[in-house]
């Protein structure tokens, strides 16, 4: 007679001593198994819950220990049996370590093959394989922890939004293609041959329309698609804690916002973020660090040294200066113990990243211990010049600096890099800190050399401060926008805005962005018509889960905290994806593949 599977009793992590002669039914997937000889048997069963022993014995339970036999790793059984002690064989490592079950009876309820890696807490395997065979990599112990951990975290999310009276409201997957800074996913439409819907990049148009219709705070857990280059903290496929407000400015969606991310952090890691976040201008924080989501568990600025290097004879730095850049520089501690090989493979990775070269001199003591410049660039830097930069660097003797020189964007790229690489690989940064940010008042608008145009920093429904709205057609440069980005050690967690609220604003940056009124239209004829019926002041936010997941689990790969990712690639190793479409399904959507893509397909296939 078969087992009542399921009827089990409980999961295979639950059972302690005080469940001690109760008969129960387990059933799971065999995690081990150990022979003792003629007498016992042992297997491991493991569910998500946990791992309990199980134990056979030929002289009590001979066709329960015979069956047992047959078992290996990965079998899926039922077993009843008697709970019982371990006596002084306890295994503290185990939540169950104080009993094991005596099995009456088993069950096979399926065989597995030998699993292509094994089904352990460390594995050997590479990713591509654990992505082919995904339904046995998250049996795992640690990627069952994250997805459970994932579980909890919405859960949290959820709670906390709707305590403060937000409503959660779907929106459409299959959209109108609009442009929002990155290319569309495109569905062929087989009912309006020709035409396509888009998956959404991000719930935007669709947030704000719900804000005009009187929905004054929205929430949602939602999919968004982009079609971008990938790197490992990005997928094709990834989910935003998505919000909007009405009848709020920035005060108000920052500290909605960072009062959530300090919940679910307590709630997840027990781990107090203060609020409200420290906030910095987004001006400041390039000068400063050089990037827009610097990490602040450690100091080392970028200073500005442009005054003091430009009156030295370096042509580096000269030149730079003349053509309207800039020279800055960081002092890293200590540094001065780099040898020349540490520091010329450094300067190799600078210069692999696009820097010209690694300009540095070493701090040390001169006479009477006064600190003075050694090796590198120090020959260029002389009398009062030498005091001035040790007292701009704020630098002491043992200490390096490096400097770098040329166009703004582009140093603050090079020392930025450098300054997080320093730090993490000279253990500056303290595991146990979390240091959040929020970086305000960004660029309105950014120039495109290329294409000689301005284009929307964040989106083009972001809303200028109201003090630089005069400046739009004069000065678009000097712009600066009611958009926000959340930091946390380094990581942008999310990032939003006020939204443009009325049509005669909205019209004047589409003009700025050379948006003509037809195309105006065209794309965007849903948003336009609505925000003419009364459109409230609105603004929101989205946070990355994905990134989020990644900074809870401490992993650096956003693959490990989605249940089916795709590769660097796009591509899904387990299911085979992309993957060709039959001639018919082409035909019932008007589609003709061009003649060098059919030449490729028919290429692989051979």
């Amino acid at each position: 007679m078969a087992i009542a599977y399921n009827k089990r009793s409980c999961d295979c992590g639950t059972l302690r001593s005080s469940d001690i002669g109760k008969e129960v039914i387990l059933a799971g997937w065999i995690n081990n198994y150990r022979d003792h000889g003629d007498n016992l048997v042992f297997i491991d069963l493991r569910d998500r819950g946990g791992l309990t022993q199980c134990r056979f014995n030929v002289d009590t339970d001979p066709e329960a220990t015979k069956t047992a036999r047959t078992l290996r790793k990965e079998d899926v059984i039922a077993v009843r049996g008697e709970v019982i002690s371990r006596g002084e064989n306890i295994n503290p490592k185990l939540a169950t370590g104080e009993i094991e079950v005596s099995i009456h009876e088993v069950d096979i309820l399926n065989k597995s093959l030998t699993p292509p890696f094994e089904v352990a807490d460390h594995v050997e395997a590479n990713e591509d394989l654990r992505l082919q065979y995904r339904f046995l990599d998250l049996r795992r112990g640690p990627m069952q922890k994250i997805m459970v951990a994932r579980h909890h975290l919405l859960q949290a999310f959820r709670h906390f939004f709707y305590n403060e009276g937000f409503l959660d409201v779907e929106t459409p997957i299959l959209t109108k293609s609009t442009p929002e800074g990155a290319r569309d996913y495109l569905i062929p439409s087989r009912v309006y041959p020709g035409e396509f819907y888009a998956l959404p990049q991000s719930p935007q148009l669709f947030k704000q329309l719900l804000m005009i219709s009187g929905y004054d705070r929205y929430m949602q857990i939602a999919r968004c698609f982009r079609d971008e280059d990938l790197r490992a903290d990005r997928q094709p496929e990834f989910t935003q804690v998505d919000l909007e407000m009405a009848f709020v400015d920035v005060d108000e969606v920052l500290d909605v916002v960072e009062r959530s991310v300090a919940y679910v952090w307590k709630e997840i890691a027990g781990i107090e973020l203060p609020v409200p976040f420290k906030r910095m201008d987004y001006d400041e924080v390039m000068r400063d660090y050089g990037i827009d989501r610097p990490d602040l568990r450690f100091d080392m600025k970028l200073i500005d040294v442009s005054e003091i290097a430009g009156k030295t004879e370096f042509k580096i730095f000269q030149n730079a200066i003349k053509a309207g850049g800039v020279v800055k520089a960081i002092c890293l501690p200590g540094g001065g113990e780099m040898t020349r090989k540490e520091t010329d493979a450094l300067t190799a990775e600078m210069q692999g990243i696009g820097a010209g070269g690694l300009p540095l001199c070493k701090v040390g003591k001169g006479q009477e211990g006064k600190p003075e410049l050694q090796t590198g660039s120090a020959k260029f830097f002389t009398g009062d010049l030498v005091p001035q930069l040790i007292q701009a660097m704020k630098a002491k003797a043992g200490d390096i600096i490096f400097f770098a020189a040329g166009e703004f964007l582009e140093v603050c790229k090079h020392l930025a890099w450098l300054r997080t690489t320093l730090a993490e690989r000279r253990g500056m940064i303290p595991k146990d800190k979390w240091e959040a940010l929020w970086v305000i008042n960004m660029p309105m608008f950014e120039w495109d050399e290329e294409e000689q145009r301005w284009f929307a920093m964040h989106h083009p429904f972001t809303m200028p401060r109201d003090e630089h709205l005069e400046k739009l057609e004069s000065d678009p440069a000097a712009v600066r926008a009611k958009s926000y980005d959340v930091v946390l050690n380094g990581s942008e967690l999310g990032g939003g805005s006020i939204r443009i609220h009325r049509l005669d604003i909205q019209n004047r940056i589409f003009r700025l962005l050379g948006i003509d009124e037809a195309e105006a239209h065209r794309k965007f004829e849903h948003l336009l018509n609505a925000l003419q019926y009364g459109a409230p002041p609105h603004g929101g936010l989205a946070l990355g889960l994905d990134r989020i997941a990644m900074l809870l689990s401490e992993t650096d790969n956003i693959r490990d905290v989605i249940a089916f990712p795709k590769t660097q690639k796009a591509y899904c190793p387990l299911t085979e994806c992309p993957s060709p479409i039959d001639e018919k399904q082409l035909n019932e959507l008007g589609i003709d593949l061009a003649p060098q893509t059919k030449a490729k397909m028919q290429a692989k296939e051979k």
